[in-house]
């Protein structure tokens, strides 16, 4: 991190702090459920950590036996004291204990060190590889860059999904947002996604960011042996508050996730941050309202959760050059209740990103996967963040099966369809197997471009449909022994040329002749 940048985060922490030359202190008053009242600390300001004394009393042992010290986050300020809560255990904490202002806002470690690694809420390792020694400390609470220090987004972050890179583009430094009912493929998009960063363009891979907030902590451990056999855990770092941990912590999760991604930025890296899922947060942040007796808004959630939500994902950022032109990604997950994207939570976090990836149950059901309802979902950013080749494949994609879809539904009224409207479902139906993918294996952009320029071009319009995944996947296979250096030139120009969309074509055609028994 150059010098620059290193003043500006310490001017930043600075204005935070309060001035005291007195180190104030209080009293703990009433403790329960994780939140402290404090009698005193006039000098208090919010989002100060504060230290608990436990040199007297009953926790002694804690302060001789080298337990790491508690403390506590001011979240309310009281005309005869403030509120915190606790960082900690809450059984380390009785009334009649001291209290003492530290004078710092709070901070989790951040650096190269913590690629790889797992970490809880304050940046405190988990998987037992010993503390980070050359860790810079970050804000969990930052301002986010301003509209000057910004630019347009218009470098694609490829998900590795056919479906979502073709229709629903994603830029560098784009809020985009994965919703859908529980258990219909959300965090399989967003892992996807950090497992195909090592497939980047011009071999900058991102760095990648999981945050898990309220998530059994066996799912948490099966996406790290996930990524670590995918060979992608080391550029990526977990952060988690699983569903055992304070509310205190899932609260702060995501704003340490953001902090930790910002010292990437501000080095002129890209980050992509996985929130999953911030329809957890928003619970948490609940509960911790209603324990500081604040008072409830529109369906019993806080009246400021819209701020919680806007705050954290505004520090997306594309920057501009002369800031070192970092980007980071963020990639919120929020559960709807049977579809429902008109709840208050799924329409704060909607209005406030960059667009949406729509997940339906029906099409889960049916076998699509991933389950994208391409009429709900959509990128703001679009073409934008696209290359040429994939422009000219992905073209016409997004309004052919929109219509297929349409007709689809129209289908089960009617008996008798004309000749031209039957090749257009029948079309669209191949269309929606060729988008069809597995888990845990996203596409390289290049193959994704093959595969859909064939598509596009009636390489399958013979191959019955139960053919048209084994007829894809042998389309890779033919191009991965024969035309590599096809896959090589679209990976490096990004576009199709004249000449190479007639080398492709001839390709097409020796690869149908090669496999007559998928062609009927």
């Amino acid at each position: 991190m150059n010098n620059s940048t290193v003043q500006k985060i310490i001017k930043e922490i600075e204005s935070y702090t309060p001035r005291t030359s007195v180190k104030q202190s209080g009293v703990v008053t009433a403790v329960g459920d994780g939140v402290v009242l404090i009698d005193g600390l006039p000098g208090a300001v919010m989002g100060e950590m504060v230290l608990f004394d436990e040199t007297r009393g009953k926790n002694l042992e804690h302060a001789t036996k080298g337990v790491a010290p508690l403390y506590g986050l001011i979240l309310n300020l009281e005309e005869d004291g403030a509120r915190a809560v606790l960082l900690g255990d809450t059984a380390r904490v009785s009334e009649g204990m001291t209290v003492e202002s530290t004078g710092r806002v709070l901070s989790v470690p951040s650096g190269e060190e913590l690629l790889g690694r797992v970490v809880d809420a304050l940046g405190n390792p988990l998987d037992g590889k010993g503390p980070f020694k050359k860790a810079t400390m970050m804000p969990v609470e930052r301002e986010a860059s301003g509209v000057i220090d910004r630019t347009s987004v218009t470098k694609p972050l490829q998900t590795g999904i056919k479906a979502i890179d073709a229709m629903i583009p994603i830029g560098r430094g784009q809020r985009e947002l994965i919703i859908g009912d529980r258990s219909t493929g959300k965090t399989t998009i967003a892992i996807d996604t950090i497992i195909n960063q090592k497939h980047e363009l011009e071999g900058k891979c991102p760095v990648c960011i999981y945050v898990a907030i309220g998530q059994k902590e066996s799912k948490t451990a099966r996406i790290a042996a996930q990524l670590r056999a995918a060979d992608a855990l080391s550029y990526t770092i977990i952060v988690d508050a699983p569903a055992s941990a304070p509310a205190a912590l899932q609260y702060l999760a995501p704003f340490a996730g953001a902090a930790i991604g910002e010292y990437f930025m501000d080095n002129g890296r890209d980050v992509l941050v996985v929130y999953d899922d911030l329809s957890k947060q928003a619970v948490a942040y609940r509960q911790l309202s209603l324990l500081l007796r604040r008072p409830p808004g529109r369906e019993a959630y806080p009246g400021d959760v819209f701020y919680l939500h806007s705050r954290l994902l505004e520090r997306a950022a594309c920057l501009s050059e002369e800031k070192g032109g970092g980007t980071l990604t963020a990639l919120p997950i929020i559960e709807t209740q049977d579809g429902d994207v008109s709840g208050y939570i799924p329409t704060n976090v909607i209005s406030i990103t960059d667009g949406q990836i729509f997940l339906d149950s029906s099409l889960f059901n049916k076998g699509v996967r991933p389950a994208i309802d391409v009429g709900v979902s959509v990128s703001r950013v679009g073409s934008a963040a696209q290359t040429k080749a994939m422009k000219s494949v992905a073209g016409t994609l997004r309004l052919e099966l929109a219509q297929f879809r349409e007709l689809e539904s129209f289908m089960q009224f009617a008996q008798d369809l004309d000749k031209a409207t039957a090749e257009r479902i029948e079309s669209g139906r191949r269309m929606v197997e060729v988008l069809k993918q597995a888990n845990g294996a996203p596409m390289p952009f290049e193959a994704q471009v093959v595969v859909l320029y064939a598509a596009i071009h009636k390489t399958f319009a013979q191959t019955p449909i139960d053919k048209v995944r084994e007829a894809e996947a042998k389309l890779m296979a033919f191009f991965d022994a024969h035309h590599v250096s096809f896959l090589e030139e679209i990976k490096k120009t990004k576009a199709l040329s004249d000449e190479l969309k007639k080398k492709l074509d001839d390709a097409l055609n020796r690869f149908q002749k090669a496999h007559k028994e998928l062609f009927v």
